[in-house]
């Protein structure tokens, strides 16, 4: 199992939540959308540009920029 940021998930693979380092605020809208310590997160597709990216986060798809997505360890298996 390797630990790696969620914007470096391939897609069309998937990861689970580890730790969230980011600052308060950003932190809360991450909760909000579910994204918690122990959520399955799958890398759906990148934008043409790369940047945001289309995340499966309980039943939802999520689009997250890049500099969002570097704040969310995963563990890939």
């Amino acid at each position: 199992m390797s630990t790696i940021s969620l914007n470096k998930l391939p897609t069309g693979q998937k990861g689970r939540v580890l730790h969230l380092k980011s600052d308060d605020t950003s932190r809360r809208r991450l909760l909000d959308l579910g994204i918690v310590v122990g959520t399955e997160i799958e890398s759906l597709y990148k934008s043409p540009s790369g940047n945001p990216v289309a995340y499966f986060i309980r039943g939802a798809v999520i689009a997250l920029r890049e500099d969002v997505s570097d704040g969310i360890l995963v563990s890939v298996s």
